[in-house]
């Protein structure tokens, strides 16, 4: 049995040290990569150096992994939320990250020989990378909702000055600040490379999950099947948009206290358990070691009705405008 697990330990970290170097080499190699060779690799038509022979690369056994995970259902949303969150990877190299850490976690596990240990640093070896993105795509749609307003107005002020509605959005692109500047610089970018405006908007809108943003694209696709004054519409959207957002402000600051309190609620069993588990190991370790499964209810129960609850107070406070 020993032998086993000694075996066992070697594989895991065989496998945990050539994944971490895979997505090193992944990330080294698509910076010093040529715009045609990236485009090859994207088509799929990487060919070997001259001289060189073929051989499984990093490169290549990530490309391996993008392709084996392309196959899943939850690979389109996660390539979605990755994007939306303007992370420079792909779904291939999130999921050998994520296999690292829980390699480690089983590892760390196994040495502490605590099953609860490393079950706890499994789940959160899954959970916190995804925690992470889905919080840096909602601080970048915050970003953006908080600049639309005053992109909107200059858009208007552009157009009244002359400009057409792609020299307009090149101007945001170079005049306001990320991710506002990014996302428009690359749609002047699309239509650059032949793809039509109408087009261009609508991956705009795909990426930012933006109700205002969509409002506006559909404001720009009616203009240009009717006809108008475009100028007025947006100015009306901005107006729009800034009550909106003053509103929201307002509403935050009398929701804030009643927020807060939802996370120190749920944060004081928490902290209270380490806190115990600093000062006496021996006293706590008692509800695994000596009640078995009973204490692992109690732990299970506990958590369950401590996320419900925070779950509901967010809920409460969470008021749509």
């Amino acid at each position: 049995m020993q032998n086993l697990i000694a075996v066992g330990l070697v594989a895991l970290t065989f496998v945990s040290i050539l994944l971490f170097f895979a997505g090193l080499s992944r990330m080294a190699e698509r910076r010093q990569a040529s715009i045609s060779r990236r485009m090859e690799m994207f088509g799929g038509r990487v060919r070997p150096a001259a001289g060189k022979p073929e051989a499984v690369s990093g490169l290549q056994m990530t490309r391996m992994v993008d392709r084996a995970v392309s196959r899943q259902s939850f690979a389109q949303k996660l390539a979605r939320d990755l994007a939306r969150a303007d992370l420079k990877i792909t779904v291939g190299e999130y999921v050998v990250a994520v296999a690292l850490f829980v390699c480690l976690g089983i590892l760390i596990g196994i040495a502490v020989r605590n099953f609860v240990i490393g079950l706890v640093l499994v789940v959160a070896a899954v959970a916190v990378p995804r925690m992470l993105v889905s919080r840096k795509r909602a601080t970048r749609l915050r970003d953006f909702n908080n600049q639309l307003a005053d992109t909107i107005t200059l858009l208007a002020n552009s157009l009244r000055s002359g400009y057409s509605l792609l020299q307009a959005m090149e101007l945001v692109s170079r005049e306001a600040r990320p991710p506002i500047a990014l996302e428009f610089e690359r749609v002047v970018r699309e239509v650059g490379l032949g793809l039509s405006p109408e087009e261009a908007l609508a991956n705009l809108v795909r990426r930012i999950q933006s109700d205002d943003l969509e409002l506006m694209v559909t404001a720009i696709n009616v203009q240009r099947e009717v006809g108008g004054n475009l100028a007025e519409v947006l100015e009306t959207i901005s107006t729009t948009i800034r009550e909106r957002v003053k509103l929201k402000g307002e509403i935050k600051v009398l929701t804030s206290q009643q927020q807060y309190s939802g996370y120190i609620i749920a944060a004081m069993p928490v902290v209270l358990a380490l806190v115990l588990f600093a000062i006496n190991p021996t006293y706590m370790l008692r509800l695994f070691t000596e009640t078995h499964w009973c204490g692992a209810c109690l732990v299970g129960g506990s958590a369950v009705m401590i996320v419900s609850g925070f779950l509901v107070i967010l809920k409460i406070v969470n008021i749509e405008v």
